[in-house]
């Protein structure tokens, strides 16, 4: 049985007043939606996901979950509905036997939701993860109560919802693009739903407060691992001189196989350290023609992805050039800048900062630069 699950990105999340899109948002390091995506295939009942997206972010969204079992991302329509049904048509070519609809803004899927919706559809053509609604229901007009709403029998609907494929299709061509809700087609033709205990952690991240929730959430589940880095480079002329990927105006720069970038060469360091997985030289040879004055952005770039693939976040990290020549400081908050996008990670998350050895030794006589990282990365238990 063939299971392909529709990613559903194409909102643009108004109510929570983010400039990007809720979906687009770092999440411990990583996009809402990526979480989502992993989160769909962490049991390995997904063959594959079909992003839904805005149009003209097509290119955007493949790049963000490369790596994944993920076909061409498709444009969305004007509603949900409509969106939906593009996912849909887009699978008509080589059909699933079953469909899953999911929120990209719903990074945490408890473990056994999905297991428990394809049960489920071995009976009923759908299936949905609910929540009883705990809370006491009122109903209200501007500022004040109106009603009390018997709760009894009241759940809250999650995602992803499963459907077989067809049945869902059709229902879809057979309405008006209204609907908010797949589950509500097969109410609306009267064919029988079938609810699925839901979880707390499955928030639909809608708010600001919902995305802490969340993060708090995967944080608890995680463990920290620290690693440090340390290396140094030696000042020669007719070089650029680039540290933490910003170009310093000085009369040398640092000569090694690469651009030598002692900053992010320390960098990559501790946080392959942290990871277990050597050093930058395991990765980036210097033995290797291609690395030849290679852009040392290509290796921090590289060391993220490292950090993704084992589901892991960069928590923090913290870079000390050691030298005399030149300030460092008034190009601090450039690099901080510079390192925090290469790593996809919030500015707050790397520091940057300077010392001398008080003109002792070969960074005291201006002959190189050195330079020492730490890096704090958090990785599932």
């Amino acid at each position: 049985m063939t299971v392909t699950a529709l990613l559903m990105a194409a909102g643009r999340g108004t109510r929570f007043g983010a400039e990007a899109p809720k979906q687009y948002l770092p999440l411990l390091g990583r996009p809402v939606m990526r979480h989502a995506a992993e989160a769909l295939l962490r049991e390995g009942l997904v063959d594959r996901i079909q992003p839904v997206v805005a149009p003209g972010e097509e290119a955007q969204v493949a790049a963000l979950l490369d790596g994944l079992p993920v076909l061409p991302p498709v444009p969305g329509g004007a509603t949900r509905a409509d969106s939906v049904r593009a996912g849909l048509e887009a699978l008509a070519a080589d059909p699933p036997a079953v469909v899953l609809v999911h929120d990209a803004a719903r990074p945490v899927i408890p473990p056994g939701t999905i297991a428990a919706l394809l049960a489920a559809l071995e009976t009923t053509p759908g299936a949905i993860p609910a929540q009883p609604v705990a809370d006491t229901l009122k109903r209200g007009a501007l500022d004040r109560i109106v009603e009390t709403v018997p709760r009894d029998s009241l759940f809250r609907a999650q995602t992803p919802q499963a459907f077989r494929y067809t049945v869902l299709r059709d229902a879809h061509r057979g309405g008006d693009g209204s609907a908010t809700d797949d589950a509500a087609l097969l109410e609306a033709a009267r064919l029988p739903v079938a609810l699925v205990p839901g979880g707390e952690s499955n928030v639909k991240i809608t708010w600001p407060e919902d995305l802490a929730r969340v993060e708090a959430h995967l944080a608890a589940r995680m463990i920290p691992r620290m690693g440090t880095g340390f290396d140094v480079h030696r000042l020669v002329e007719g070089r650029p001189l680039i540290l933490c990927g910003i170009t310093v105006p000085h009369h040398l720069g640092l000569s090694g196989h690469s651009d030598a970038d002692v900053g992010i060469h320390a960098l990559c360091d501790a946080i392959y350290g942290a990871l277990a997985e050597g050093d930058i030289g395991r990765w980036f040879p210097p033995s290797e023609a291609q690395w030849k004055d290679a852009d040392s952005a290509r290796f921090l770039r590289h060391a993220a992805e490292r950090i993704a693939a084992r589901g892991g976040a960069l928590a923090n990290a913290d870079v000390t050039l050691i030298c005399e020549r030149p300030k460092i400081a008034p190009h601090a908050a450039a690099m901080r800048a510079r390192l925090a996008e290469l790593l996809g990670v919030s500015i707050d998350a790397i520091s940057v900062k300077a010392t001398t050895t008080e003109r002792l030794g070969f960074p005291g006589r201006g002959e190189g630069i050195a330079a020492q990282a730490a890096a704090v990365v958090l990785v599932p238990a």
